[in-house]
């Protein structure tokens, strides 16, 4: 049950204005070790040099996609335990699928609410406290 504070988190996420909600709502929660990218290729390049304890990663991007950054992540010895989270714009049972094949730790389906975030994150790391 690790402080929301502790956990080292990193914002996956081409539009500005997705990584600002993503940013407050996880604010809200207690968190404060917050980094971003602009895409699955920056996220890459960031989690080599300084891995995190989350990666919370849309699905649509350009250059590099969610899915295939969570293939690379899992690929990686130092950011194969990262938790990763899917973002995405449609519940796509066929990109569920690959994502769980794929060692992908929960998704979350875009709206959402702080609430429903919390419940995703808390059902990877157990209660934040």
């Amino acid at each position: 049950m690790p402080a929301a504070s502790a956990i080292k988190t990193l914002v996956v996420d081409d539009q500005l204005t997705m990584r600002a909600l993503i940013r407050s709502g996880l604010q809200q929660l207690g968190f404060t070790q917050i980094e971003e990218a602009v895409d699955g290729e920056d996220a890459l390049r960031r989690l080599i040099q300084n891995p995190v304890h989350l990666v919370l990663s849309d699905f649509n991007m350009p250059k590099l996609d969610g899915l295939s950054l969570l293939r690379a992540l899992r690929s990686h010895g130092p950011t194969r335990q990262v938790a990763f989270i899917m973002l995405t714009g449609r519940a796509d049972n066929d990109l569920v699928q690959r994502a769980a094949q794929f060692g992908v730790n929960n998704y979350l389906v875009k709206p959402f609410t702080v609430t429903t975030l919390k419940g995703k994150i808390e059902q990877v790391f157990g209660a934040l406290t």
